[in-house]
């Protein structure tokens, strides 16, 4: 099997066999000619069914998230959402239940409890630091997801996913994994057991801030054609410039986690030692409650890093507007550091419910700059100097 970095360059992504061009083109197109009345050339007849530049970047997903599973089939659609939308609908029915992280990114708080809520599909929020606190939250025979981020959003929590599918599995349900945060680079869910993967492949994927998008990539072929068939019929799909782009940033998705990590470790080493911060979250330190399970299903650690403050609330917004290598705003996983105050930004969907973070919590995503300029600017932010 080829490594990672060279199916990340090669995977559905040939030469084009006209030109010879190594990128393949940009299938700007909404319609294809056809040879006779469904005699398709390729299988396209319209781009939200299929589009080449999409099929190049699914197949790709497919070889970073699945290697060696070969029924494995990915999905592109136009947002991380669109993409839990589809998954949501294809796979509950009014009156299923969900189990969802107690400390979910609020995004997806807000698609199950705003929206699929309303449609008829109850969740119930549980720790996935504990797979017995999953077991205890499903209900048996109505529980059809179990869902699950590791690292989880904001709070970096880490799941047991071996563990936690074996769970889902035992109940008749599915696993579904919110991959984000580790990318395919660092874990691979599918290999440990999951049933579908999850991506905003606006985050790491993509790269640089450029492009919104999401994936699904699944292991079983019949839940693959089910999804595949949503993905057509709901119509949530990207455009061929945005699959390109995704493609694009795929290409060096290796040689940027390990910048992303490199330059996370050596944060965190700052931050620990700061008398304004009180605790550090990153699934790399040693004192981490879940170091030794994402040391076993992580090869790094990744560039999230969240961090509380003294002072409360307002201190931690005085920090995010401190920053000026740090840009304050929402997003992650780009080549620039991002700073953010969850409670009021990304998670504000979350106010007032189980999942609601801590007002003290500051979010970084910890960019590929040079890394004392990055720790230089923290300093500044926390000793009160913008």
């Amino acid at each position: 099997m080829q490594g990672f970095d060279t199916r990340a360059i090669h995977a559905g992504q040939e030469p084009d066999p006209l030109t010879g061009a190594v990128v393949p083109p940009i299938y700007q197109v909404s319609t294809y000619a056809q040879d006779g009345v469904g005699g398709l050339r390729g299988g396209y007849e319209y781009s939200r069914s299929a589009n080449p530049t999409r099929t190049a970047l699914q197949e790709c997903l497919a070889a970073l998230e699945a290697p060696g599973l070969g029924e494995a089939r990915g999905m592109a659609f136009a947002s991380g959402l669109a993409a839990e939308d589809t998954l949501l609908r294809t796979v509950c029915r009014p009156g299923d239940h969900a189990v969802i992280p107690d400390d979910a990114y609020g995004g997806t708080y807000r698609l199950f409890a705003r929206v699929a809520a309303p449609w008829g599909l109850d969740h119930t929020p549980a720790p996935v630091t504990d797979p017995e606190g999953v077991a205890a939250a499903i209900i048996p025979g109505r529980t059809k997801v179990v869902w699950i981020e590791t690292p989880t959003n904001p709070l970096l929590n880490i799941a047991d996913i071996r563990a936690i599918a074996d769970v889902a599995h035992a109940a008749g349900a599915l696993l579904v994994v919110d991959n984000t945060f580790a990318s395919p680079y660092l874990q691979q869910p599918l290999l440990l057991g999951a049933d579908v993967v999850v991506h905003s492949t606006t985050k790491y994927l993509g790269g640089h801030s450029d492009v919104v998008g999401g994936a699904l990539v699944a292991s079983d072929a019949g839940l693959a054609e089910q999804l595949a068939y949503h993905q057509n019929a709901m119509g949530s799909v990207p455009g061929p410039f945005d699959c390109f782009l995704v493609l694009r940033g795929i290409k060096t998705l290796g040689v940027r986690m390990d910048r992303h990590s490199a330059n996370a470790r050596i944060v965190v080493d700052f931050l620990a030692q700061h008398p304004q911060v009180t605790e550090v979250r990153w699934p790399g330190l040693p004192s981490h409650p879940g170091h030794e399970v994402a040391a076993r299903q992580m090869s790094d650690f990744g560039g999230m890093v969240s961090f509380r403050v003294r002072g409360g609330e307002q201190a931690a917004v005085d920090v995010c507007g401190r920053t000026s290598v740090f840009t304050l705003g929402e997003s992650l996983g780009g080549v620039e550091s991002l700073i953010e105050h969850p409670a009021r930004m990304t998670h504000a969907s979350a106010a007032g419910s189980p999942l609601e973070v801590p007002g003290d919590l500051v979010r970084l995503s910890v960019g590929i700059e040079t890394v004392d300029d990055l720790v230089s600017d923290l300093d500044r932010a926390l000793a009160g100097h913008s």
